[in-house]
């Protein structure tokens, strides 16, 4: 496990430096908003049945029930829809874990959440008959909330720090995902039926699974960027924090919440898609510095370009199949997950 120390807050900027920094930063925030209309359009425009444009614009405003139609409306519709959210929360969440584990290269999962949605999910499948992913929704996140607590008891409760949270969140989910395999290798109807959901895929997206993960997530991202001012000041330490009037132990404690909400929301509909919350919020640090003020917005924008651009791709170069986005951000991300950690041990020596 990599735990390195988020990058100190930089002595306060002239006013005018500072202006024209924030400038730059809002310019960049406008520009990537752009780029998520463009993928979000792309996504409804492409898949593994072409459509042509004037047809795309047709289903959109003037449906007339063709089979064009409803492939838009009920199809690409609610998996664009279903990327902008999970994208959204899987971003914010990973650069919260970031800012509270002090560790860069963190990532959702390491608090275990993950890992109780999936021991929730086949555990609903195998003892309960559950068989829609409108049923895994509940599982999921009712998993990720029950682990996310043990997780903080573990860690110390009030006096949890960061490594004991990143110890404890390891633990948990080495143990869980031993439960995991262990039920799907006795029950092949489990195995059947988590196989697709554990690779991560937007495929199975309708309106009634937006309908249900979307206050979740909406609660959690107004949770993680009002976290921002006490994350600032929690990463400065302890001490500092509360000189500056926040509170790390209650900062902590809604700063899991905000995880819990947005990463088990996210994995409850979607499945445990990878990488997505350790190499945005990781990117996006290089360009706006430490400030998360800047970090979340960024983050939240820039995640679901990243989602949907991978679920496109796997929906158009594996035509007329369908390779699912997990998989295509695990093939994306590892190669620059790897390149990172070189270059921060680079940077060590």
């Amino acid at each position: 496990m990599l735990v390195d120390s988020l990058p100190q807050t930089p002595a306060k900027p002239a006013p005018s430096a500072a202006r024209g920094r924030n400038a730059v930063r809002a310019a960049g925030l406008f520009a990537a908003v752009g780029a998520l209309l463009l993928v979000a359009v792309a996504s409804i425009a492409v898949g593994a049945k072409p459509i042509p444009l004037d047809q795309v614009w047709h289903g959109l405003f003037d449906p007339t029930h063709t089979d064009a139609d409803v492939v838009v409306r009920q199809v690409r519709v609610p998996r664009t829809l279903l990327g902008l959210l999970a994208g959204a929360a899987l971003g914010l969440a990973g650069a919260v874990m970031q800012a509270l584990t002090r560790n860069p290269l963190a990532e959702p999962g390491l608090l275990g959440v993950n890992a109780g949605a999936a021991a929730a999910v086949v555990s609903a499948i195998s003892f309960l008959g559950v068989g829609s992913v409108g049923g895994y929704v509940w599982f999921a996140f009712l998993g990720a909330a029950v682990v996310s607590v043990v997780v903080h008891a573990l860690g110390g409760s009030r006096a949890a720090t960061p490594v004991r949270l990143a110890l404890a969140g390891t633990a948990v989910t080495y143990a869980l995902y031993g439960y995991v395999y262990s039920v799907q290798l006795m029950d092949s109807a489990a195995l059947d039926r988590m196989r697709f959901w554990t690779v991560g895929s937007l495929a199975s997206a309708n309106m009634d699974v937006v309908g249900q993960v979307a206050p979740f997530i909406a609660a959690g991202v107004l949770l993680a960027l009002a976290l921002a001012r006490p994350l600032n000041a929690v990463a400065l330490g302890d001490d500092t924090a509360r000189a500056l009037g926040a509170s790390p132990a209650r900062t902590r404690v809604l700063a899991m919440a905000a995880v819990t909400l947005l990463c088990g929301a996210a994995t409850a509909a979607c499945g445990p898609i990878v990488f997505i919350g350790l190499i945005v919020p990781h990117l996006v640090r290089a360009l706006t510095g430490p400030d998360l003020r800047w970090i979340l917005p960024y983050a939240a924008v820039l995640a679901p370009v990243l989602l949907l651009g991978a679920d496109v791709a796997g929906r158009v170069v594996t035509r007329p199949g369908e390779l699912q986005a997990g998989i295509v951000t695990a093939v994306v991300g590892g190669p620059v997950f790897i390149y990172l950690v070189r270059r921060r041990r680079m940077a060590q020596q």
